[in-house]
Formats: structure tokens, C-alpha cells, sequence
């Protein structure tokens, strides 16, 4: 499962620039990190019991065939650019009637009928 898959690293360079390393297998990343712990409760099922890293964050599916740790300040700034983003909201178009048609009045609270109830 592991190994069919790149795992990419994602840091933050000496001059403050994202730097991102990939790596064919978990072997290299654990000479780098050390190992805390297997994922365990990721939504994501494919990423449930890859190693986690101390250190890291991580794994977060980049892409089907890319899982992604990132150093916990390169988290929080994508995060937070993320979260930033303007989503561009789609407007309803109201219905117009049909030429012809006669527009059914709305019923307000007042104008409903008022059943009583009966007893038997």
C-alpha cells in the first residue's frame, strides 16, 4: 500500500520559502524523523496506517498516488491561506411565470384557515 505511493515533504527553507522534498519509500524520512506513532483514525482510509512523524503533520492526501507531511509552521500558513480564499458564490435565479400564467398569492399566518377542534 505504502509503497505505490510518493510521500512528499513539505518545510520551510532558511530564507522563509517552501521547500518540498519527495521520497520513494518511508525508509530515507525516518533516517530524517523519528517515528511517533502509526495513523490510525484518518478519514481518509488509504491513510490509515502510515507512520507519523515527530515533528511533521501528517498524512494529508495530496493525491491519490501523493500522501503529504508538512512541518507544523508550513501547516498553519497554507492553512491559513486556505482558509482565506474568496469562494465564489453562485446566485439563484429567481423564477419568472410563464406569459399567460396567473401568479398564486403566498398565504400569510393570518389569512390560513383556523380549524377548531372537534370532540367526540
Amino acid at each position: 500500500m505504502a509503497s505505490e505511493k510518493i510521500i512528499r515533504v513539505v518545510t520551510r527553507a532558511s530564507d522563509g520559502s517552501i521547500k518540498t522534498k519527495d521520497f520513494d519509500g518511508f525508509d530515507q524520512i525516518t533516517q530524517l524523523h523519528d517515528q511517533i506513532g502509526i495513523d490510525d483514525c484518518s478519514t481518509d482510509l488509504s491513510l490509515r496506517g502510515l507512520p507519523l512523524f515527530k515533528g511533521l503533520v501528517g498524512p494529508l492526501p495530496e493525491s491519490s498516488s501523493v500522501v503529504r507531511y508538512e512541518s507544523p509552521d508550513v501547516f498553519e500558513s497554507l492553512t491559513k491561506e486556505w482558509s482565506q480564499k474568496k469562494v465564489k458564490r453562485r446566485r439563484r435565479r429567481k423564477t419568472v411565470a410563464e406569459p399567460g400564467t396567473v401568479p398564486v398569492p403566498k398565504m400569510s399566518i393570518d389569512s390560513a384557515p383556523i380549524s377548531t377542534p372537534t370532540t367526540i
